[in-house]
């Protein structure tokens, strides 16, 4: 059974809404879906579990517009699957799919990453050194849902540097169907510090100007996390 939870921006630092541009009701609906799509992913909200628009937009205390739009962002992603004349249910992704996913993911980061190791000039360096410091202070507040959105700056700013914006377009939609998940496994005993030490020699590799490097960093960085859902997977049900 979920509990009873009002979206107040001020109540917290690292606000969802706060951190995304656009209107209230935008930011309303951000805020419910990255609260549903959590509920989701640990398995808070079973597979097959009809969403009801109504209790959701009570329980948060919005109307029913952004609880609507939430729904059908997690649709498209593949979280909830809507059925016509039914309403929406919850989708359980599988541990295979998971997988599959981060096998893709890892490809794309690391032709992202060589292609930036070649292409990145001094103002995007400085850029991605400061998204890394960021991670930095993430970690050291141990504050891992602040360290999921630096680390997403971390990986755009990546991106950014490749040059390639056919590749940022196709990472950026796996990114979002591998969001919850991404952020779950930051909360694996020694993950952040983990991930913040890759992501050092990461951007050491891309600095240096060495592709390869660069690429494998970026690869191993993404199939560790792949892997580590081993556990996280135990702990959350998924099958």
């Amino acid at each position: 059974m979920t509990e009873s939870t009002t979206l107040d921006p001020e109540q917290s630092g690292t606000s969802v809404a706060a951190r995304r541009p656009g209107t209230a009701a935008q930011a309303k609906a951000a805020d419910v879906r990255d609260h549903l799509e959590q509920e989701i992913a640990m398995g808070q909200r079973a597979a097959g579990e009809r969403l009801d628009e109504s209790e959701i937009a009570s329980r948060f205390g919005v109307s029913r517009t952004p609880v609507r739009e939430a729904i059908n962002q997690l649709a498209s992603i593949g979280m909830v699957e809507q059925i016509r004349h039914r309403g929406a249910f919850v989708r359980r992704v599988g541990i295979g799919e998971l997988v599959e996913m981060f096998e893709v993911m890892a490809e794309l980061e690391g032709l992202a990453g060589r292609l930036a190791a070649r292409r990145i000039g001094a103002a995007a360096l400085a850029t991605l050194q400061l998204r890394l410091e960021d991670c930095r202070q993430a970690a050291a507040r141990n504050d891992p849902d602040g360290y999921y959105y630096e680390n997403e700056r971390f990986h755009a700013a990546i991106y950014a540097a490749s040059g390639n914006s056919f590749l940022q377009g196709e990472a950026a939609r796996l990114h979002q169907r591998l969001k919850p998940f991404r952020r779950l496994q930051l909360r694996v005993a020694h993950r952040m510090r983990q991930s913040l030490r890759e992501h050092e020699a990461i951007v050491a590799a891309i600095a240096a100007g060495d592709g390869a490097a660069a690429e494998d960093a970026l690869r191993a960085h993404i199939v560790v996390q792949g892997e580590r859902f081993g556990d996280l997977n135990a702990q959350l049900g998924i099958r």
